[in-house]
């Protein structure tokens, strides 16, 4: 280029679940603009159509191998829609600790394995904190790193109680769960759970859960890294501080959840969104998807996911991923747990939003957060199961209708959207967190929240995949095979 700027293509990244590319548009040692691709197509859409609408429940977990469990909730929703289904109380419960598992382990693995490992890379070695975080998180040899995983295995134990396996459970129905659990699977799931609490008080936080549950605003989260418990949380805020964490990676401050974890009476975390200070409800009739800059048909409009296609454009010379470009009301969402956070109304996300907006240490903050905070809530959900009572109401299936199941995974706001026709799937369309947060310009220009948070990265000279870079792209924690489904 003959302005003074260059381009960079920045790929495929490791620690990454799928296939990612991003061009860069630097100018003055930043990014100018981001274009975000996602090169692999996969089809899951179009695999889904003319099959028994249950067939979903099958097929759509195998899109990915760390957030099956989602998919397959998302799924069973649309039917229980469609069959017009509740779950019973059992089932209800039991879903909510099968699903918080998969998203507590999730958040467990981006930040020891897919996020902190950057900070042990040897082009921070003139660091304060360095050798502590070499010690801790070195990619594959690092102490936490470590007992991170031997954590996760642990808390994958909920799964083989309740769920049977992990990946790719069939235990969620649309009325409830198809395994149930007697006395004896509730005092293990309690030890199960008393363990890896343990584990998270010791090393992640050095402090109880409901300490860091409660954390207020961004003072006391500074008192935490100058005087807080040693943990993985105090070293990341370390580092965050020292390195500007908090001023990297901001987007549009838009944020959008559907909810998660029904109680007897609302959610855990209340759905809606938020946006100038101002929080607001979702209205599913106005999401829709734009193809502008999509490697799709249907470039004319934007689609309601009740309406929306998956076909690829083989004459193409516009578009440059294979990633819609999801809107709600025309605007671009970011999702994710920090955006859980807020919407929920948890003090300090709320602060954090206020103050800073969404950013490379909010993000993670979050995340850590929502741990500590759905950790306990898994406690009392074991507590109010009752075996005995049923875990499965049944249901049948119409031969015509149309549903959608809209569900919160790790990453954030999940929806898959069934057509049914003459007994078979005319048409199915999912829209994952990813590609809300990944996704490419809209028909008026508009960049996904991802390219909006690339603007203005560092770029140091001779930086070939900026550093800055990548801890934003890995602070959305892309899970790109959902993504392009």
């Amino acid at each position: 280029m003959n302005d003074g700027t260059k381009r960079l293509v920045v790929g495929p990244f490791n620690r990454v679940e799928g296939d990612l590319e991003v061009r860069l548009d630097v100018a003055d040692g930043a990014v100018w603009q981001a274009f975000v691709s996602s090169p692999l197509f996969r089809g899951f859409e179009r695999i889904l159509e003319g099959r028994d609408p249950r067939d979903a429940l099958v097929i759509a977990p195998r899109i990915c191998g760390i957030c099956s469990v989602s998919q397959s909730h998302a799924a069973a929703l649309a039917l229980a829609a469609l069959e017009g289904v509740v779950p019973t109380d059992n089932g209800r419960v039991a879903t909510n600790l099968i699903l918080a598992t998969e998203n507590v382990a999730d958040h467990l693995t981006h930040f020891h394995v897919f996020f902190m490992p950057d900070f042990a890379r040897a082009a921070y070695a003139d660091r304060p904190w360095f050798a502590e975080a070499e010690r801790r998180f070195k990619a594959a040899h690092g102490l936490s790193v470590r007992d991170a995983l031997a954590t996760r295995t642990t808390l994958l134990h909920v799964m083989g109680l309740l769920a049977g396996r992990w990946p790719h459970t069939l235990a969620l129905q649309p009325g409830g769960v198809a395994k149930g659990a007697d006395a004896r699977d509730k005092m293990r799931l309690l030890a199960t759970l008393g363990s890896v609490r343990a584990d998270l008080e010791a090393r992640l936080f050095g402090a109880p859960l409901e300490r860091v549950a409660a954390l207020a605003d961004a003072e006391e989260l500074d008192a935490w890294r100058l005087r807080g418990p040693d943990g993985d949380f105090r070293l990341f805020l370390t580092i965050a501080e020292d390195l500007g964490l908090a001023a990297l990676g901001r987007a549009d401050d838009r944020f959008l959840s559907y909810g998660a974890y029904p109680q007897e009476e609302g959610r855990l975390y209340a759905g809606g969104t938020f946006a100038a200070g101002r929080v607001g409800t979702v209205d599913p009739s106005a999401i829709a998807e734009d193809h502008s800059f999509a490697r799709m048909e249907g470039r004319e409009a934007p689609h309601h996911p009740f309406e929306g296609s998956t076909f690829p454009d083989g004459a193409d010379e516009t578009g440059y991923t294979w990633c819609k470009a999801p809107r709600l009301s025309g605007l671009p969402f970011e999702t994710g747990a920090f955006a859980r956070q807020v919407i929920a109304g948890q003090p300090l996300a709320r602060d954090l939003a206020a103050k800073e907006g969404a950013n490379v240490r909010a993000r993670v903050v979050g995340r850590l957060i929502e741990t500590a905070r759905t950790l306990l809530a898994m406690e009392d959900w074991v507590r109010a199961l009752r075996p005995g009572e049923p875990w499965c109401a049944q249901g049948s299936l119409p031969q015509e209708g149309r549903a959608f199941g809209l569900t919160e995974a790790a990453r954030g706001a999940l929806g898959h959207w069934m057509v049914v026709e003459r007994g078979r799937i005319a048409r199915y369309q999912i829209i994952a967190p990813t590609t809300w947060n990944f996704s490419p310009r809209d028909a008026s220009g508009q960049p996904g929240p991802l390219e909006t948070a690339l603007v203005g990265a560092p770029v140091r000279q001779g930086e070939t995949t900026p550093l800055a870079v990548q801890h934003i792209v890995r602070s959305f924690d892309p899970c790109m095979v959902c993504t392009v489904h």
